[in-house]
């Protein structure tokens, strides 16, 4: 259970500002002048820490209710600001459109791509192949990981084959688009956390023993619990 002890405000509404943020592209402001409207004087700068605080503990509980991954990867990053300077969110797919998982790195390279496979892999399951683009960094994070654990992922390079994961980074950058660019490194690692977890739950991620009924919303919620 996530704890709200000692805050000044009520878990309820703490979550509701921190799902708007990570679900829709708002700021920081809009979001504190629309509960100013609902009779909470909340800075926009608090809604900030919230978001950075609470986001990975959400995340972290709704990985033990995600659904397996099905059968074969696609692999592809995208470019997310922060401090003006470009950055990369690696991020994997199945075949259905499902997230596997994501990671921001700094730079865009093997070591890189082979951090993001191992959390991956460590998280979810090992694929018995990865689709990926032209990219001889994140093959050659593959090689190495085949190399260091004696498994055998097979690679194979068809872009048109990960046209899935290249879509999906839409649903991402439509929140993020917005913000115009994050001011710290993990601030934005944090905040992509809960970004990536809504986008997971609007795409029925949850096991169906956990979500029954429930909205995305409402499962976003239920996490607190």
């Amino acid at each position: 259970m996530i704890s709200f002890k000692g805050r000044h405000f009520q878990q309820s509404m703490i979550l509701q500002s921190v799902r708007w943020y990570v679900a829709y592209p708002l700021s920081y402001r809009q979001i504190e002048e629309m509960m100013k409207e609902r009779g909470y004087d909340v800075d926009h700068s608090t809604i900030q820490r919230w978001v950075v605080h609470y986001c990975p503990q959400l995340e972290k509980a709704f990985h033990k209710k995600k659904q397996q991954p099905i059968g074969r990867w696609r692999l592809d990053e995208t470019y997310i600001k922060v401090k003006g300077k470009w950055k990369y969110l690696y991020r994997a797919a199945d075949k259905t459109g499902h997230t596997i998982d994501f990671l921001l790195t700094a730079k865009r390279d093997k070591k890189a791509a082979l951090r993001f496979l191992n959390k991956a892999i460590l998280r979810n399951t090992k694929p018995s192949l990865i689709n990926m683009d032209k990219s001889g960094a994140n093959k050659a994070a593959v090689n190495a990981y085949n190399k260091a654990s004696h498994q055998q992922i097979e690679v194979r390079q068809v872009k048109y084959l990960n046209n899935i994961v290249e879509q999906d980074h839409q649903g991402v950058k439509r929140v993020t688009r917005p913000m115009l660019g994050f001011q710290h490194f993990h601030a934005a690692q944090k905040t992509l956390t809960g970004i990536e977890l809504m986008h997971m739950l609007k795409k029925g991620q949850m096991k169906k023993q956990f979500r029954g009924n429930l909205s995305p919303a409402e499962q976003f919620y239920s996490l607190a619990e």
